[in-house]
């Protein structure tokens, strides 16, 4: 598989190749079995740790002798002395390097650059990224940038191509719009491994010409297809994974998880998730072994989440408190991970294996003390240890919100009588939503909201079609006291706002389309918080603590408009209700849709009655 990782190694006047063919290099196989029969000293020699060995489970002392990227030799303890440099590990537990198997730089809201600087010092040394949030927005030029921008980092990116852009054609409009030919076109660069998540379950289980074809660009290119299966269970999750699609993150139960790895699936199991993962770890317990097909992955992490608690580290220690042995996440995390994505050169400490691997204090507190990639000592006690390069410039980029100011009046549910009652129909409920229909009276031309019920509004924002309102409503938020606007919004990344009063509703969005995109909470007419993310309307290029405390301010605010109720109802919510594939109604900016049935209405609005 390709990757980005060109990290320059320690000066040998070997030019790197591309991964993992640099391994290959016969002056560097010729100098790693020296130094491994002792016949020349190792680059770095790691003495004194425990060694957790991900292949037969046993926790060993050893030494581990590294050459340039490879590691050259794990032996006895104390056999060896003679190493350019020696890294005393006594007391400390060596591990691989741990291996995103799904996630998205984009919902970090931070550049590559700036991830890399959080996640390399917590161990975290190569991710499967699927940037389909910038390929939404963006297009080609989009996956090209996250690409680009992950060279020079001391974190490896198997960058993926965006499979649906948009999630569900003909629901709702995106950016851009990839079919099987932009698929093969990003499919033929070197750095891309394969097919991100398939999220138009409708259309691969139909049999679309669009999603055939995608899927056969994945399989016909001989890489990794990635799969989305919500909610599919019986026949529909069978015939998912006999279109070619094999792997899943998106799971509702621990029954769930056992019926997709029993169809074959490699489930990633994902951190975003919190509230499912006990019911998973139970599940995994009572099977007689650990699956080779388990991997693990992020999705999605927000940013204060990522500076406060990390990000796949965090994920393994939560995984360890809720009663899964260490080793097992972190064989999980590592070994099973670098086999899904074919990588023989990841996932173990051993020799002829590249030299990723952390140093942890222990498997109680998994607490990072050392990273090293490709043989290189990247990162020590939480920091990185050489400077990163310069972002790579996002200016095409920029300049995503082409839309107007919006008014008050943009957000009124015009009935088309003066007075009577008007029939709306509603998505209920936040994640698991299915239609609702209510009678609300008229008044003035304008149907008013249920008591129980919030405005959701959609614009397209992207230029490629007219930026009007979509009004629709949900029940079962809560009664909000101000609104909220985002452009941060999966997967097409339209601006969306949430609220009641529409003086708030437009005082928020047009804080979000002054600001590039990002994310604003308005109350009493009054703007609140203001999150600016001006690359496609997602991202920042500031530090990650400044993205952080900005997001915790503007979740703060939020927390005074909206009633949070766990685990559905939680500002996260905001951000998926427009996710148009999944089951149930969304909101787009085409109407109201259901990625089960195909069913689409213009609006919340469908019917209304004069007076008697």
């Amino acid at each position: 598989m390709g990757a980005l990782f060109y990290y320059a190694p320690p000066a040998r006047g070997h030019p790197m190749t591309a991964e993992p063919h640099d391994l290959h290099e016969p002056a560097l196989r010729d100098r790693a079995v020296r130094a491994a029969r002792g016949q020349a000293p190792f680059d770095t020699l790691i003495t004194g740790a425990t060694l957790a060995d991900m292949a037969t489970g046993e926790l060993r002392a050893a030494d581990i002798g590294l050459v340039g990227p490879l590691i050259a030799s794990v032996h006895a303890p104390g056999s060896r002395a003679d190493a350019a440099t020696v890294l005393d590990a006594t007391g400390l537990v060596a591990a691989p390097g741990l291996i995103d198997a799904h996630m998205h730089i984009e919902s970090s809201m931070v550049t590559p650059r700036r991830y890399a600087e959080a996640v390399v010092p917590q161990g975290t040394t190569t991710i499967c990224w699927d940037p389909h949030e910038l390929g939404n927005v963006s297009g080609l030029a989009g996956v090209r940038w996250a690409v680009e921008a992950m060279r020079g980092l001391p974190l490896r990116a198997l960058v993926l191509a965006p499979s649906c852009v948009p999630s569900a054609p003909g629901l709702e409009r995106a950016g851009a719009d990839f079919g099987p030919a932009e698929l093969e076109e990003m499919l033929s660069w070197p750095e891309v491994a394969g097919v991100a998540e398939v999220m138009d379950m409708r259309g691969v289980l139909d049999r679309t010409p669009r999603m055939a074809g995608i899927v056969a660009a994945g399989l016909n290119a001989g890489k990794l297809v990635c799969g989305h299966a919500r909610s599919l269970t019986g026949a529909d999750l069978q015939a998912f994974a006999s279109a070619g699609i094999g792997s899943d993150h998106e799971l509702v139960s621990g029954a769930d998880l056992l019926e997709k790895l029993r169809a074959g699936f490699t489930v990633e199991l994902r951190g975003s998730h919190d509230y499912l993962l006990p019911e998973a770890v139970a599940a995994l317990a009572g099977l007689p072994h650990l699956p080779q097909t388990l991997t693990l992955c992020t999705d999605d992490v927000f940013p204060d989440d990522l500076a406060e608690k990390g990000g796949m580290i965090d994920l393994l220690r939560r995984l360890v408190g809720y009663g899964m042995p260490p080793l097992h996440a972190l064989r999980a995390a590592t070994l099973h991970a670098a086999t899904r994505i074919g990588r023989t050169d990841l996932g173990l400490v051993a020799p002829g294996r590249r030299a990723d691997l952390m140093l942890l204090d222990g498997l109680d507190t998994l607490k990072v003390a050392h990273v090293f990639a490709s043989g290189r000592h990247v990162a020590s006690a939480g920091r990185l240890l050489h400077g990163l390069p310069p972002e790579h410039n996002a200016g095409p980029l920029r300049d995503t919100m082409k839309l107007a100011p919006l008014a008050p009046d943009d957000f009124l549910i015009r009935a088309g009588i003066e007075h009577g009652t008007a029939t709306l129909r509603t998505a209920v409920n936040p994640r698991f939503t299915h239609w609702g229909e209510v009678e609300v009276p008229v008044e003035g031309g304008i149907a008013q909201l249920p008591e129980d019920g919030i405005l959701m509004a959609v614009i397209h924002r992207h230029g490629l079609a007219a930026a009007t309102p979509v009004l629709g409503v949900l029940q079962g938020w809560s009664r909000w006291r101000g609104a909220l606007a985002t452009t941060v919004a999966h997967d097409s990344h339209n601006l969306c706002v949430f609220g009641r009063d529409p003086a708030d509703l437009a005082a928020a969005a047009n804080a979000v389309i002054a600001a590039g995109g990002g994310m604003a909470v308005a109350q009493g007419g009054t703007v609140t918080a203001v999150l600016p993310l001006p690359v496609c309307g997602l991202v920042s290029d500031a530090s990650l603590n400044e993205v952080a405390a900005r997001f915790r301010a503007l979740k703060a605010a939020a927390d005074g408009i909206a009633d949070w109720a766990p685990p559905y109802l939680v500002f996260k919510a905001i951000v998926g209700a427009s996710l148009a594939c999944n089951a149930g109604p969304h909101v787009t900016d085409l109407g109201v849709a259901d990625g089960a049935t195909g069913e689409r209405i213009a609006a919340a609005l469908v019917g209304a009655r004069e007076a008697a």
